[in-house]
């Protein structure tokens, strides 16, 4: 007899159609879960790629020395991007005091808070739409390595079992049931890592864009409130 025809067959898919049906499915919701990662990943990807741009693109119409009811005009009545958006709502509470004639020092205080509340709010939706599917990579990331931890120590109890009705303790024996085994924390590994990496990129990445908001919203304040001091 061949030889390398009894070699027994380590390849990934040979792993997974000899492992215990508990294994198996440990790793179909460990490849389910990586998958659904993944997709996180490249909205995440594109989706700060094409706010960061457009952050850009807005914010050098904002420095280009035109109006600013010039530069909010021209983003349309219902924007997509955040930075038009809290542009439109400071300029319209500013509008509304503009028509109602004099404001005292009192009154302008108000404004500045208003409007302060209002960017806040707007701030705080954005966050938390930019932040959406985070969760979900952290949990995959912090429970794939246990998941697959016990798909591995599920396998190696079944092979022992096995090795102990067949009564052979050989390598030949032992090494496909504990590599069986073994693939299930492999997994985990695998899904776990790139959500991981993904997690911390996109924490910091929704971070700075929150910090971005936060600073384009000071500008802001800072404009109106040079209005208000010439008007009071």
């Amino acid at each position: 007899m061949d030889a390398s025809a009894a070699a027994p067959n380590f390849s990934f898919f040979a792993l997974f159609m000899q492992a215990d049906w508990v294994v198996k499915g440990v790793m179909i919701g460990l490849i389910l879960a990586s998958l659904g990662s993944w997709a996180v990943i490249l909205d995440k990807l594109f989706r700060f790629s094409n706010l960061n741009r457009a952050a850009d693109r807005f914010e050098e119409q904002v420095s280009g020395g035109r109006s600013l009811e010039d530069v909010a005009g021209e983003a349309g009545a219902n924007p997509r991007h955040a930075l038009p958006r809290m542009l439109q709502a400071a300029l319209k509470e500013w509008r509304d005091a503009k028509t109602k004639g004099a404001m005292s020092e009192n009154q302008a205080a108000f404004l500045v808070a208003r409007i302060d509340r209002i960017l806040d709010t707007q701030i705080a939706r954005e966050t938390s739409k930019v932040e959406e599917g985070l969760g979900s990579l952290a949990i995959v990331a912090t429970a794939s390595p246990f998941i697959g931890l016990f798909g591995t120590v599920w396998g190696i109890m079944h092979a022992f079992q096995n090795i102990a009705i067949s009564k052979n303790t050989s390598l030949a024996v032992v090494a496909p049931s504990i590599a069986e085994a073994l693939f299930a924390t492999a997994v985990g590994l695998i899904a776990a890592i790139p959500a991981y990496i993904a997690y911390n990129k996109f924490s910091t990445d929704a971070g700075k864009y929150a910090g971005r908001l936060e600073g384009f919203a000071d500008d802001l304040s800072t404009a109106i409130q040079r209005r208000l001091s010439e008007r009071v």
